[in-house]
């Protein structure tokens, strides 16, 4: 499968990258996990397919989450990064969940199988949404749903955040990045249409805890810059501490233990099959 990944993900995510990205990259909120659950219809258990499951992180949310823990039957995840799924197979315990080699349009289970597929932090990655969206189609239950799920750095929001975003965005090396909208294209593909109704789009802001090391860490496990020779990315970090270091708009929790508000953004986006 590695002909069908972006060469600059097959390389970021790969082996030895992946437990920098598991530790610091954030958690979902409860209030977006209820608001995927809410788009269901039926009672559960629920089948759940995950995609680009990488180490694992929305799937131990789901399955810690009170809201979900006793409507999961089962969880499939797939992820085509050997890497990230041996991180999985470290941090998800539950047994209801189990991660195997896929991508968007190679799921590995029957057809009519799943009454959810959810993508977190990741469907921007898809690099033909014709082909996803008839592979979600195939393995989604009647008026199943489909769910895309992304908590981001808003660079919007205040001074420093998009200064650190513009000084990485310069090393994107071409990549279907989150930002540009590539991924609302899907919505539009002849075969999305034909089997899904009109997508339904929710935002939330609100503020993660953050220091100037988590600032760098999280730059830092983006593919993008994971890849980096090592004085180019030495170079990366220095500037993002620079920024963070004089920036006068910092929202400060605690001065003296270097702690700050990191402005943030999720998206969740639904989409139900007809």
């Amino acid at each position: 499968m590695a002909n069908i990944v972006h060469r600059v993900a097959r390389a970021g995510f790969g082996t030895g990258t992946n437990a920098l990205y598991d530790r610091i990259r954030p958690g979902y909120q409860p209030w977006s996990l209820q608001h995927i659950k809410n788009a269901l219809t039926t009672q559960g258990p629920y089948n759940i397919v995950e995609l680009g499951s990488g180490t694992g992180i929305f799937t131990r949310a789901l399955l810690a989450d009170p809201e979900w823990a006793s409507y999961i039957g089962e969880l499939r995840a797939f992820e085509p990064s050997e890497g990230m799924r041996d991180e999985f197979t470290k941090t998800v315990q539950d047994p209801r969940a189990k991660v195997f080699d896929g991508t968007f349009d190679t799921i590995g289970v029957q057809d009519g199988w799943a009454d959810l597929v959810v993508t977190a932090q990741a469907f921007h990655w898809c690099p033909d949404h014709d082909l996803a969206a008839k592979e979600f189609n195939r393995v989604l239950k009647p008026n199943g749903v489909a769910a895309f799920i992304w908590n981001l750095e808003d660079r919007d929001a205040e001074r420093w955040s998009a200064q650190v975003r513009d000084l990485i965005e310069q090393h994107e090396q071409g990549t279907p990045q989150f930002r540009l909208d590539l991924w609302r294209q899907y919505f539009e593909r002849p075969t999305y249409k034909e089997h899904f109704l009109t997508p339904e789009e929710k935002q939330w802001s609100y503020h993660l805890e953050a220091t100037e090391d988590i600032v760098v860490h999280r730059a830092s496990s983006k593919s993008y810059i994971t890849v980096l020779e090592p004085e180019e990315k030495a170079k990366v970090q220095a500037g993002i501490r620079e920024i963070v270091r004089r920036g006068d708009d910092l929202e400060w929790i605690d001065k003296e233990n270097g702690k700050f508000k990191y402005p943030y953004r999720t998206w969740v986006v639904i989409s139900r099959k007809k």
